[in-house]
């Protein structure tokens, strides 16, 4: 676990890139457990080489074949409190006795260095995020029923019959929130829902004031 200067989110991009690429966009996913929205955000990162996916900070110890850097970023809990007392968390909660937050220094560099970012998260770390990114994209993933929940969690084998009520009824108490979300994707099809989430992110970067830049880069002024 490393300690508190050896906190290090490299960008190992070529500079090159950095300077043809305009500013990225930050993409939120929520949605309930089983709804599959750790899938679509797969699916997306590994059809676009310009989506990354953010990586969390955590005071846990890594798990068997986990990475630094790559499943989260390990640090011990003093510097992750140092780190909370400087606003470096755009969301942060206490799991377990363990942190978990999205550092902003991580964030904002691969936006500024024209990567659009994806943070999978749950709705309270959602409605953190929104407070400083009101132009971010908020995209709420739901299953296409109830019944069909219950499907999937029992298929996932891991659940005893209480817990998995209190997951449908976390997730009945979540989906009350939706409204809050600029767009809702309902995960029928896997693949298809992927390709709903991709037919967002694309129109949005169509939108007007994202490219009146260009606009007038074309009429030369």
């Amino acid at each position: 676990m490393s300690d508190c200067p050896v906190v290090n989110h490299e960008l190992k991009e070529s500079s090159e890139l950095f300077f043809e690429r305009e500013k990225g966009i930050l993409i939120v996913i929520s949605g309930p457990s089983c709804a599959g929205k750790g899938s679509v955000c797969k699916i997306i990162c590994r059809k676009n080489p310009d989506l990354r996916l953010s990586i969390s900070e955590t005071t846990r110890q890594p798990r068997n074949n986990e990475k630094h850097g790559r499943e989260y970023f390990y640090i011990s809990k003093e510097c992750f409190e140092k780190r909370i007392e400087q606003g470096q968390y755009l969301e942060y909660a206490t799991v377990y006795e363990n942190y978990y937050g999205t550092p902003k220094d991580y964030v904002e560099n691969l936006l500024e260095s024209g990567f659009d970012v994806i943070l999978e998260i749950d709705i309270q770390g959602a409605a953190k995020v929104r407070t400083n990114y009101k132009e971010g994209i908020y995209i709420f993933i739901v299953p296409p029923s109830m019944q069909e929940l219950k499907r999937r969690i029992e298929e996932r084998g891991t659940e005893s019959k209480e817990q998995m009520e209190m997951r449908l009824n976390c997730a009945y108490e979540e989906m009350k929130n939706a409204d809050d979300y600029s767009y809702i994707v309902i995960n029928d099809e896997l693949e298809d829902a992927a390709q709903r989430v991709q037919s967002i992110i694309t129109a949005e970067k169509c939108r007007t004031e994202r490219l009146k830049n260009k606009i007038e880069d074309i009429l030369g002024r």
